[in-house]
């Protein structure tokens, strides 16, 4: 892997704007895109907090499409592309490469629970296999608070014996610091990318030799997010973590996909912002004035907003 192969810095799972009517809203898409790069965060459309789970293989290929046409910078797209099956992730995935994407974030098929290394190889191996193109570069997505099936280190070590190149890193939303640390200085010296699942570990991860984070926050602070990655080896670095901390625990204390959203049609006037797919659900009136209150109180802002409108 050459160093212009390699992905780093901040990118989040962006998150996917719903008309009333339930359905995708691609200008809506759009607008965060150009509100997030024009802010230097790259797109990891179809991620956890994009609800991705709740859109079909033909609704994201659609809104791909719609990024494309809009003159989204394709190496900047990290499209979440795992499956629970193998066909729909082969789809997606060759779909993304054949887009231009500079990589994608696979997640485990992950309703069967208890699988074995052998097993979830055997499905990256059949994705990478069927796809069939050089340009792929997956990123391992672990998460298991969520998923609840792991990507351990053993498997990983396989994976970059098999598929060296294009087993280009892991999106760690594990939560256990230990765990990122052991990915970093077993792989990272063979040019594995190791990003954090949240901004909460961006300097920790930076000091120990990882790429970035890959977070959800990434969708609402961008740019002070942003800024101590550039800025990590300054003075000020551990103060610029606590106040992301302390931002992040303002949504952190309400559902937190249906909190950005609430946030975003806040500051942007957009009321359509707020919509989410079910199974999840709006915040209510008495929590959105409670965040409202609590962001207010972090002086919390979102610059240009009114890119985001539809």
């Amino acid at each position: 892997m050459t160093a212009s192969d390699r992905l780093c810095g901040v990118y989040s799972p962006v998150l996917t704007p719903f008309t009333d009517a339930g359905k995708p809203c691609a200008k809506r898409l759009v607008n965060i895109c150009q509100w997030l790069l024009s802010q230097d965060v790259g797109l990891s459309i179809f991620g956890t907090n994009s609800e991705a789970n709740s859109l079909t293989v033909a609704e994201k290929r659609s809104l791909i499409d719609a990024l494309l046409q809009a003159g989204i910078e394709r190496q900047r797209l990290m499209p979440g592309t795992g499956a629970c099956a193998v066909g729909d992730a082969v789809e997606l995935t060759r779909h993304a490469v054949q887009a231009g994407a500079a990589g994608v974030l696979m997640l485990p098929p992950f309703y069967y629970k208890g699988v074995s290394d052998e097993g979830l190889f055997r499905y990256f191996s059949q994705v990478i296999e069927a796809v069939g193109d050089e340009r792929l570069r997956v990123f391992l997505y672990h998460i298991p608070p969520v998923a609840q099936v792991p990507i351990s280190l053993a498997l990983i070590e396989r994976l970059l014996r098999a598929y060296p190149g294009i087993i280009a890193g892991v999106k760690d939303s594990s939560g256990d610091w230990d765990n990122t640390q052991a990915m970093i200085e077993r792989f990272a010296p063979q040019g594995f990318q190791v990003f954090a699942g949240s901004e909460a570990f961006l300097l920790r991860t930076l000091r120990a030799g990882g790429v970035g984070c890959i977070t959800a926050t990434g969708n609402v602070n961008p740019g002070p997010i942003v800024q101590l990655y550039r800025t990590w080896q300054q003075d000020d670095a551990d103060a610029q973590q606590a106040a992301l901390v302390t931002t992040r625990n303002v949504f952190q204390q309400f559902p937190m996909i249906p909190a950005m959203k609430a946030a975003l049609a806040w500051k942007s006037g957009d009321p359509a912002w707020a919509n989410v797919r079910a199974p999840l659900v709006e915040l209510s009136a008495e929590q959105r004035q409670a965040l409202q209150q609590g962001l207010d109180k972090v002086g919390f802002t979102v610059p240009n907003a009114a890119m985001l409108a539809g």
